[in-house]
């Protein structure tokens, strides 16, 4: 290679690890509007107002009431659903407006994760700072933004008919969705990233995968409880009902429907499910430790442990205190940063995403990009 096609290849080696760079940046900050998007929605959840706008305007659904007139047909229009007649009826505007108010903050702030992504992803796109193999990527994490938006309306909607509240399933549903969301584009901003060792061994990046999965598996369970307001009986640790496994596990028929109608069940293995996951993160521990010895991978399977097990201490802290919104965000808020790491573990095993080929002219170019 010549002096003048190096410096042309070490330039173009710049500019794609500085693209990388923004991209990169841009993706840690729709994660941060996600997790507020997650928070906010655990909010609306907990103070019960996730059926005081009974209308999906996705457009128009941007302005709030803005005269008396426009809050009396709102409330008008909460007074016809069954939330309204079975439990909170004579509530009073003033009392309306708070409900209201977390509702129309949670769509907002969902509108909005939608433009902090659909925006910058158009003019990284156009002005050739993508790659080809990530574009796919953040086509589908876009294309599961605008599923969950009709998956939050979907669930809403079993709210307004026949119901106080909404399904347990669509809620369980939406959740999830949303940390499905937040774990690709972690995985993407990660894969993205400069990583201070080589890739792991099969068996320890399989393991970490698994992790993922287990995690997205807890937090699915902890939608089912939240759906079915489950957390707020059997308020002991770590009897349940006064036993380590408590009676009346299988009241329901067929016995199957226990596992997401009945509160007692679906707590319970809400309960088990964090006791197999924090025994997986110690697993996981003493796994890695053999196989990839003193590396970063090991040392981060220790820090995922810590944050499992302070995970689970807070979920015991938000059960015996019968689910304080303050300890139950953090509960929220803690499971987002359990699954993060464990996508950033996983993505790190694996290595970051290969350069395209256009800029591997030497081998000097790739120590140049290892030692950044």
């Amino acid at each position: 290679m010549t002096a003048s096609n190096a410096v042309r290849a070490d330039v173009s080696q710049e500019t794609l690890l500085r693209n990388r760079k923004f991209v990169r940046f841009w993706l840690y900050f729709v994660l941060l509007t996600l997790f507020a998007l997650v928070i906010v929605g655990g909010a609306t959840r907990l103070t019960e107002s996730g059926l005081s706008i009974t209308e999906w305007k996705p457009i128009h659904g941007v302005i709030p009431p803005l005269s008396e007139a426009e809050w009396q047909e709102e409330l008008e229009k909460y007074r016809q659903i069954p939330e309204y007649q079975q439990v909170n009826k004579g509530m009073s505007l003033d009392a309306f407006k708070t409900i209201f108010w977390w509702e129309w903050a949670h769509r907002l702030l969902a509108r909005g994760v939608g433009f902090v992504f659909a925006l910058p992803l158009a003019f990284f796109w156009l002005t050739g700072r993508l790659e080809s193999s990530v574009k796919p990527k953040l086509l589908g994490i876009l294309a599961l933004g605008g599923l969950q938006g009709a998956v939050g309306w979907w669930m809403v909607a079993s709210g307004l008919v026949d119901r106080v509240d909404v399904s347990q399933y669509r809620l369980a549903t939406h959740l999830t969705i949303a940390c499905l969301i937040f774990a690709a584009t972690a995985l993407v901003a990660r894969g993205l990233a400069p990583h201070s060792t080589g890739k792991a061994e099969e068996g320890v990046r399989r393991f970490a995968g698994w992790m993922v999965i287990a995690v997205l598996f807890q937090i699915y369970l902890g939608g089912l409880v939240a759906g079915l307001r489950a957390g707020m009986t059997y308020n002991t640790w770590p009897l349940m009902d006064g036993a380590l496994i408590p009676g009346g596990l299988f009241a329901q028929t067929p016995a199957w429907i226990n596992f997401f109608e009945n509160p007692k069940m679906v707590q319970f293995v809400h309960r088990l499910g964090a006791y197999a996951l924090l025994i997986l993160a110690v697993w996981q521990i003493v796994f890695v430790m053999r196989r990839e010895p003193g590396t970063p991978h090991a040392r981060r399977t220790i820090l995922f442990g810590v944050l499992v097990l302070a995970q689970a201490t807070v979920g015991i802290m938000t059960l015996i205190m019968v689910v304080p919104i303050d300890v139950a965000l953090t509960h929220q808020g803690m499971a987002l940063v359990v699954l993060f790491f464990a996508c950033a573990h996983w993505r790190a095993t694996k290595g970051p995403y290969p350069l395209p080929e256009r800029s591997r002219h030497s081998r000097d170019e790739d120590e140049v990009y290892a030692a950044v």
